[in-house]
């Protein structure tokens, strides 16, 4: 009897473990989500954006990110690369969770990849050597080289050829058939080439020999006091180029890069930019080799993203460099996903409330504000 008793019982604990087992198989996911994350997250040293200082690194992006893995409850790892190109190449391969470090949206890109909401908007800037006393002294031979071949100058030139030939010629209508007259040949030639040497010289307010015709004289008159005020008007715009030249050199804007030597870090849109500008590119692996590069002369100026460029302007090369205009190529940075990845959403409902609750501007205080 107490047999039968037990069997009934055990068939009832039986049935009940049966049906409470898909129950706790269903659990473990949650409780498995509800253990803390781990992101593998790419960057680049690329002060101000990240900073390596020893063995840790720091900087606006990776402030931002911690920030946002504070939000996600996620542990971060990060993971380096050299340049921009190597960083998207992990992404791509799926070596890192998300890209984060100054990498410009742009439509090529964002064919390729995901990108979060923009993170900070900045563009190209132009950076060339200072003329403090760090920076060396400029070569007035060479500006002065420089001006004589550009195309001002041929303009100039061309003026002056036809403020001589015209009345030349005027002249040599005037004295041809005078017995005693400026031509000592009446034939044009080589008659015109004695008018010609009188307008030269009339010009550059050396006039020699008169004419004798009085039209002749009285053009001569007219023709010396537009000569002195031809080449005094020339005389004052010419030092006033050179005088601007010492201030702010020959690139004083994206039209000067043609045919200049330009550093560019190797896969940055800076390349492709300059290509257009028809600038010889010197790509290079990093930053810090493209500031070398212009420390020693071997270019003429860097493009690269102006917060980069601000920030080693008024750290590292105060003194030394110095920026030219204002950004001249607008672009916006954000975070890199794969395509089709679902961490994408997640991190933009973040970045909007960082934004809210003052967050992003502190961090971006912190780090451009104050520098």
């Amino acid at each position: 009897m107490p047999n039968r008793e037990r069997r009934p019982v055990m068939g009832w604990i039986f049935f009940l473990m049966l049906a409470i087992a898909p129950l706790l198989g269903a659990s473990q996911p949650a409780f498995a989500q509800s253990a803390q994350a781990e992101l593998k997250i790419g960057t680049r040293v690329l002060p101000p954006m990240v900073v390596q200082n020893g063995n840790e690194i720091n900087g606006f992006s990776i402030d931002l990110w911690n920030a946002i893995a504070g939000k996600l409850n996620v542990k971060t790892t990060y993971q380096t690369a050299p340049d921009v190109r190597s960083l998207l190449d992990l992404v791509r391969s799926g070596a890192v969770d998300a890209g984060i470090a100054a990498i410009s949206i742009t439509a090529a890109r964002e064919a390729e990849f995901d990108f979060s909401q923009p993170m900070m908007s900045a563009g190209l800037q132009i950076m060339v050597r200072g003329k403090g006393k760090d920076a060396g002294d400029s070569n007035p031979l060479a500006d002065l080289t420089v001006h004589i071949f550009s195309k001002a100058f041929m303009v100039w030139i061309g003026i002056a050829l036809m403020m001589v030939i015209i009345p030349a010629h005027v002249v040599w209508l005037l004295e041809r058939n005078h017995p005693s007259g400026l031509l000592k040949h009446p034939a044009y030639f080589p008659g015109i080439f004695d008018a010609l040497y009188w307008a030269s010289t009339t010009l550059a307010t050396q006039g020699g020999d008169m004419p004798r015709h009085w039209l002749s004289r009285l053009i001569t008159v007219l023709w010396m006091f537009i000569a002195i005020v031809f080449v005094a008007f020339y005389t004052a715009q010419l030092t006033a180029n050179l005088t601007v030249q010492q201030i702010q050199g020959t690139i004083n804007g994206p039209d000067d890069l043609h045919g200049k030597k330009v550093a560019a870090t190797r896969g940055s849109t800076a390349v492709s930019i300059l290509g257009e500008l028809r600038a010889n590119v010197q790509e290079v692996a990093s930053i810090d080799d493209a500031y070398k590069a212009l420390d020693e002369k071997e270019v003429d100026a860097i493009v690269f993203d102006a917060p980069v460029l601000l920030y080693y302007a008024a750290n590292d090369g105060k003194g030394k460099v110095q920026l030219i205009g204002q950004p001249f190529r607008k672009e916006d940075y954000g975070i890199a996903f794969r395509n089709g990845s679902e961490l994408r959403k997640r991190v933009n409902n973040v970045l909007l409330v960082l934004r809210e609750d003052g967050t992003y501007q502190k961090l971006y205080d912190k780090w451009f504000s104050s520098k």
